[in-house]
């Protein structure tokens, strides 16, 4: 477990942070859980949660890997991108209310201009998904999010 709250590693705030907890990470992986509720935000009718979630689970363990690493060197969590996501694939379509789900995020690449790329899993008794997500965290994200006015000085 981290000493951090996750509203202070992730971009995300209230209802939208989905993961639970962050069990552990080092310099190349996480591990991170959600008990699944049947009251969430994305939940079906039964309370289940869709497996498509799944990918976004995945996201935010890799997002919470990044903002880890940036408390742990004494920077601020800075904004990061999913680019896209390879071979997802689950072997149920959605996952059960009450199922404990782990996520595991493993870096497999990061080059120093923000581009990443992360084999993903998640895990739970009868349950399996994995995915490819590539993500960027740019040097200043602030600046993507910025609508810069054109000048027509012409």
């Amino acid at each position: 477990m981290t000493a951090w709250p996750l509203a202070e590693l992730l971009p995300h705030a209230g209802d939208m942070i989905l993961i639970d907890s962050i069990e552990s990470f080092d310099d190349e992986q996480i591990y991170t859980t959600l008990t699944v509720k049947p009251d969430g935000l994305f939940n079906l009718p039964d309370g289940s949660l869709p497996a498509w979630v799944g990918i976004e689970l995945m996201a935010q363990s890799v997002a919470a890997f990044a903002g880890c690493h940036a408390r742990q060197q004494g920077k601020p969590v800075e904004l990061g991108f999913l680019l896209g996501t390879r071979k997802f694939e689950c072997n149920v379509d959605a996952f059960p209310a009450g199922s404990e789900l782990t996520i595991h995020g493993i870096r497999s690449l990061e080059d120093d201009n923000g581009m990443g790329v992360f084999e993903c899993h998640i895990n739970a008794p009868g349950i399996e998904a994995t995915a490819r997500l590539n993500v960027f965290r740019p040097p200043a994200a602030a600046d993507y999010l910025v609508q810069k006015k054109e000048s027509n000085d012409d």
